[in-house]
């Protein structure tokens, strides 16, 4: 990473991959990529934590490897597991031919032919072009067991795995892990990272993400969609619409052919911004019409 020596420079090279951010979280990641410690982005969903992984790893280069965390995962799951339907085929085929001999059967079994790695493994392998990027999404979704299980994995950078010993990273993965804070992340594992919470963008930079994510949009379309996201972010909603959606709800506007808001197509596209039907209940009738207003009314002539 020796074209990566300021600040700008992560700037610049994730505005190639078509992310924008702002100068804090562009200082957070210049410091995690320096120091070589594991970068930990917590806030709503749909913010861009994900995207800054993949954004990352395809600006640089590398590999990346994304361990998708979910309620139950543990270290198996994450690190590794054996083929065992391969195994008991090895094993019938060994018994039909005659009968092997027991202790070089086992030996065989558990060797790397019948391996199956998981993210974490994948990632303490070399890799061509250098160190992956190991995306470890959504944390709080999993349980206390596994962190305390990641959080030994992540200082050393190793696994061990019992019938073939200890797997050491040769160089150091570019560790980004994520939380939407459904739960609180346990403080050990947070020092061993670099903090930073990924707001809502304001006004410009959301218009800027837009125009970099669907540039076909006219710039007046871009600005009503991302005054009007906005404006519906302080409303009282079960969950509030990320950038995500905001370039969802753009390209689908595109799609029709749209050039601006009217409340007829707010109604009819409306399930592209709210995934809740209490939330979208509330924008019925003159709910959009208003919330369109007051949008365009903070809106600034070009």
């Amino acid at each position: 990473m020796s074209d990566i020596s300021t600040i700008d420079d992560v700037q610049t090279l994730l505005a190639g991959q078509n992310y924008v951010c702002g100068r804090a979280l562009a200082t957070v990641t210049f410091l995690s990529l320096k120091l070589g410690r594991p970068l930990f982005l917590e806030g709503e969903a749909g913010v861009g934590k994900t995207e800054i992984a993949k954004a990352i790893a395809a600006a640089l280069g590398r590999r990346l490897i994304r361990l998708q965390c979910y309620e139950g995962l543990d270290a198996s799951s994450a690190v590794y597991e054996w083929n065992f339907a391969a195994q008991m085929i090895a094993i019938r085929t060994a018994e039909a031919s005659g009968g092997a001999d027991r202790d070089a059967l086992k030996d065989e079994l558990f060797t790397q032919d019948y391996l199956i790695e998981r993210p974490l493994l994948q990632a303490m392998r070399p890799q061509d072009g250098g160190a992956p990027v190991l995306l470890i999404d959504e944390l709080d979704r999993t349980d206390e067991p596994f962190e305390a299980f990641l959080l030994e994995a992540l200082s050393d950078f190793q696994v061990t795995i019992p019938e073939l010993g200890t797997v050491k990273a040769p160089e150091p993965p570019i560790v980004i892990l994520t939380s939407n804070r459904t739960r609180e992340v346990h403080d050990a594992l947070k020092r061993r990272c670099l903090y930073h919470w990924v707001d809502y963008p304001d006004f410009q930079r959301e218009v800027d993400i837009l125009q970099a994510r669907a540039p076909e949009a006219a710039e007046n379309l871009s600005r009503e969609v991302v005054a009007f996201v906005q404006r519906l972010r302080t409303e009282d909603l079960f969950k509030k619409p990320g950038v995500a959606e905001t370039i969802d709800w753009a390209k689908c506007l595109l799609a029709l052919d749209v050039l601006s808001l009217s409340p007829e197509v707010i109604s009819d596209t409306i399930g592209a911004i709210l995934k809740y039907q209490d939330d979208i209940a509330r924008l019925q009738g003159s709910e959009a019409k208003r919330l369109l207003d007051e949008a365009q009314a903070t809106l600034e002539p070009v």
